[in-house]
């Protein structure tokens, strides 16, 4: 090789960390999966986990975290309980700053959303999720991993954000209308198999009805909601979806203010105004009042089943309160029965960035266990949720657990495990909202509409297009829905062209730069290494001679 050659080749050498580089920078979300786990090296990762004050719970967090932790004793697990998901969310955002957030997590993919505003914040999965060692089911992984295709698709699914998946699915619910049928019955109606907004209307005003002394019919009491939702962001949400009405765009587009939303918020208002019905923020967990015999129609999640009801296990009232009735569930009130929408909802698991692989690895597997059967069913059967694989859901113990409604009333209560058996039969029903950097401040926008349009009613104040328009205008402003920043959407065919382009179109310009100056410089040691050539052969022609 000459000079000039080994000039070049040494230039093309400096050159190629600068692509290296640029490649970083282009996919910097990456990880590079370690090709072993070291198990003689101790690793210590942190899990943040939410259980509701509930002990039972607490008791599987913690034998799920021993017994993981003896099939890896290199690995040590401390977890952080939380009450609420919302202090999880806080505590992340505050550490992200200061690069101490968790390694593993329970959270909602509407939070992972906007952690996703930091850099290299949450791992994608789509790798690990695949390695054939250390991924779903992989060969490596020293306990029963489900496969991918052993979750609940549905489920997975809701753990995209934009083109990643970065988050599984923990636990599943979804929210039920919770009814005292014997009230329902003495109004003379029956329970339908899918209730209609109208029909809970209809029942909620007739049941405003009081005697002489000032005491509602229904009930012989003082007090009387007949109808009490617990969650008025997923009320929203729910009927806008049934309507197929515009709520916002997968782009992070804020299309709620519609005139749909106007009417919705207007037939709010007229059943506040009558008091026949109110929200959790207004007047209070519905449980209390449900259970008491003071309301007909509860609307709360799935996982609050062991709080509803005349024998509930966790019921919040004293004895002397509660009023004997036989509780049904039924899935929420719908605009078209024959087409029922109902919001999937439940906690997720995400993993986050560290800069020690074996430490990430290491909370993947940790993330991986919480998947198993046996993890699975017993966090299922403290509340009204439903395991996220399809393996558990079909375990012969499963089963014989969903089998033994009623037995008690404490595991096997009849309304814990009926709620169970809603969510399990509606899956194909379920659906999620888009996810995007604020996504969950737009739904906490959704709650609040309601809830102004409710206390509105109840301060006797007029609803008006001037409300509405001082309402929107607030609920904007507030939870500032006019800073999310709205992501170009694709043009039908523009995929295509652009990838009819150059490979390099799409790169910065330091890139494009890179790019040629590399293909300039092959294209000279080309060049020169065949001048060479051309030298020798004619050299050995002339000593042929």
């Amino acid at each position: 090789m000459s000079r000039k050659t080994a000039a070049l080749f040494l230039l093309l050498c400096l050159c190629l960390p600068l692509l290296a580089g640029c490649h970083g920078q282009v996919d910097r979300e990456g990880f590079a999966i370690p090709e072993t786990f070291d198990e003689s090296t101790p690793v210590e990762i942190t899990f943040w986990a939410k259980n509701d004050t509930n002990k039972v719970q607490t008791a599987i967090y913690r034998k799920a975290i021993d017994d993981f932790q003896s099939l890896y004793p290199n690995i040590t697990v401390t977890v952080r309980m939380y009450t609420d998901y919302n202090s999880i969310y806080n505590d992340v955002i505050t550490n992200i700053s200061t690069n101490t957030t968790p390694n593993v997590c329970i959270t909602y993919p509407d939070h992972i959303a906007t952690y996703l505003t930091g850099e290299n914040v949450v791992v994608p999965l789509d790798e690990l999720m695949a390695d054939p060692f250390y991924g779903l089911g992989g060969s490596l992984v020293k306990f029963e991993s489900p496969k991918a295709e052993e979750i609940v698709p549905q489920f997975l699914g809701e753990g995209v954000i934009g083109e990643h998946q970065y988050a599984l699915p923990f636990m599943r619910s979804t929210e039920a209308l919770y009814i005292n049928r014997d009230y329902v019955e003495k109004m003379g109606y029956e329970v339908p198999d899918v209730l209609t907004w109208d029909f809970i209307w209809d029942l909620s005003e007739k049941a405003m009805e009081k005697d002489a002394d000032g005491n509602f019919v229904l009930n012989g009491q003082k007090t009387m909601i007949p109808f009490i939702y617990k969650s008025t962001d997923n009320m929203m949400i729910s009927q806008l979806k049934q309507l197929d009405a515009p709520y916002s765009k997968p782009n992070g587009e804020v299309l709620i203010f519609s005139d749909t939303t106007k009417a919705l918020l207007e037939e709010v208002y007229t059943h506040a105004r009558s008091r026949a019905f109110s929200t959790f923020a207004i007047s209070s967990y519905p449980g209390n009042f449900f259970n008491a015999g003071q309301c007909i129609f509860a609307i709360d999640s799935t996982a609050g089943a062991t709080w509803l009801g005349t024998d509930a296990p966790l019921t919040d009232i004293p004895e002397e309160s509660l009023r004997r009735f036989e509780t049904v569930v039924r899935p929420i009130p719908q605009f078209d029965p024959a087409n029922p929408k109902m919001i999937s909802q439940g906690p997720s698991v995400c993993v986050f960035s560290k800069e020690n692989t074996q430490e990430v690895l290491a909370a993947w597997l940790f993330a991986q266990y919480l998947l198993t059967d046996e993890v699975q069913m017993a966090y299922s059967q403290t509340e009204g949720y439903v395991p996220v694989t399809l393996r558990a859901q079909q375990n012969p113990a499963y089963q014989d657990y969903l089998s033994r409604r009623g037995e008690d009333n404490n595991e096997h209560y009849y309304v814990k495990i009926d709620v169970s058996r809603l969510l399990l039969d509606n899956a194909a029903n379920t659906f999620v909202t888009p996810v995007f950097n604020g996504s969950a401040s737009l739904r906490q926008a959704a709650g609040q509409l309601i809830e102004e349009a409710a206390k509105a009613a109840r301060r006797k104040k007029e609803m008006n297009d001037e409300f509405i328009t001082k309402l929107y205008a607030d609920m904007r402003s507030l939870y500032r829905l006019d800073q999310i920043a709205v992501q170009k959407e694709e043009v039908p065919g523009e995929e295509a062209a652009q990838a009819a382009e150059p490979a390099a179109a799409g790169l910065p310009a330091e890139s494009k730069g890179l790019l040629i100056l590399l293909a300039a410089v092959w294209l000279l040691i080309g060049v020169l290494r065949g001048k060479e050539a051309l030298k020798k052969r004619r050299k050995n022609a002339e000593k042929i001679k």
